[in-house]
């Protein structure tokens, strides 16, 4: 019925086991991590106060964008417990941040979630995360082998091809972004196809995004199939994931989860929001106390597949100044290196909106003079990875102290 046995264990016995391999990283950071012997100390903790209850929750929390700084400023090896050729991957994502991956098997812990969601041997699924450079593809392809999946390599974008792949092949699973799902749906049903009639996709997995109702539904009545959804970081790896019952995201047995005051960096008591905050049980980089800038809040209520996890109930924003859109994060430091690039640009701010459920995303320029309003798409695009819409304002139109990023999405 579960991949593990950690899956249906009582609420105490599970969180016994978790606490014991979340010690065990404990003990391997101390020894071995430069920045975790620097962290604790800065926290005035010892390793052995860290192994407690009360001294892990006075622990400061490592913050991803201090996870940026130090890897620019250290290298790699500070966060490491590990040489770096004893690693199976590096990856690289968005920032530019490494994500390394160590060698023990289904290393991100993304198993759990996909047999969750009901992929089983003899499945033939579609990936459409990219596999060049950046850990989605094959961060979430190697769990599906680990099932019996076959995997289709398809990566994003090319909808022209993926609708082919999904009417030529026997395709019964899909993976990637549910927005991008319902493109592919919708480019089908514009070149004659019924996706629920001539296709035979049956379950999909979606992440990098945030699942609205109203999205879910609108996918599973195109395609007749189930959507369910796994949240994780690049950094982390798997974190929650979603059941058939779909009442909530299990949090994964493969990490420590944490609710915390953002301020603070303290748990909350359960049912309040706050800051994700994960610590992974891998040891060869070890993130004790990652926070993940996400909110949200942890609830006990018992679930009827029968899995014994607290469940987090849904992501209710961000804590911090970055934003995730179309699964990239944006990060208004790297947006003011780009206007750094235009003397013409008095004052910035970048809008994030979700007009009909699908992000977009628009940078409002207050500018003395001429600007290249293409080049600074285009350049914007090279350190963010997304194209903006350029708005070009006067010099006088946004106030220098204004926030730079405006997330008006609705969900």
């Amino acid at each position: 019925m579960f991949h593990n046995d950690l899956e249906g264990a009582a609420p105490a016995a599970r969180a016994e086991a978790q606490w014991k391999a979340l010690c065990g990283v404990i003990a391997k950071a101390a020894k071995l991590s430069r920045e975790f012997k620097a962290r604790l100390a800065r926290s005035g903790l010892t390793a052995r106060d860290a192994a407690t209850r009360e001294g892990f929750a006075a622990l400061a929390p490592l913050r991803k964008k201090d996870l940026l700084a130090l890897q620019q400023e250290r290298g790699l090896d500070w966060l490491l417990t590990c040489a770096p050729g004893e690693l199976r991957r590096i990856y690289q994502s968005p920032g530019p941040l490494f994500d390394p991956e160590g060698a023990r098997r289904d290393y991100w812990g993304w198993t759990e979630a996909f047999h969750a969601a009901g992929f089983t041997k003899g499945d033939l699924v579609q990936m459409t995360f990219s596999y060049h450079l950046t850990p989605a593809g094959l961060m979430l392809e190697e769990p599906l082998r680990e099932l019996g999946c076959a995997v289709i390599p398809a990566g994003p974008g090319n909808t022209d091809v993926q609708v082919e792949l999904m009417r030529r092949l026997p395709v019964t699973g899909f993976v990637g972004m549910a927005s991008y799902l319902k493109v592919i749906g919708e480019k089908a049903a514009s070149l004659g196809l019924d996706p629920k009639a001539d296709l035979r996709l049956r379950k999909a997995f979606v992440a990098a995004e945030r699942l609205s109702p109203a999205l879910r539904a609108e996918v599973e009545a195109l395609f007749g199939c189930t959507v369910r959804q796994g949240y994780g970081t690049a950094d982390v790896g798997c974190i929650a994931y979603e059941c058939a019952q779909a009442c909530g995201m299990h949090v994964s047995s493969r990490a420590w989860v944490e609710v915390c005051d953002p301020q603070t960096g303290r748990p909350l008591p359960e049912g309040q929001v706050g800051e994700v905050v994960v610590t992974p049980f891998v040891r060869e980089y070890p993130l004790v106390r990652l926070a993940t800038g996400d909110l949200s809040r942890l609830v006990s209520a018992p679930c009827g597949c029968g899995r014994g996890s607290a469940l987090l109930d849904g992501i209710h924003g961000r804590a911090d100044d970055t934003a995730k859109v179309k699964g990239q994060f944006i990060y208004p430091a790297q947006a003011a290196q780009v206007a750094a690039q235009f003397p013409q640009v008095r004052a910035w701010q970048i809008v994030i909106t979700n007009p009909g459920g699908k992000d977009r995303l628009a940078v409002r320029l207050a500018v003395a003079g001429n600007i290249d309003v293409s080049a600074f798409g285009t350049a914007f695009q090279a350190v963010l990875k997304l194209r903006p819409e350029v708005a070009v304002l006067g010099p006088e139109d946004i106030a220098p102290d204004a926030k730079r990023l405006l997330d008006e999405r609705e969900f």
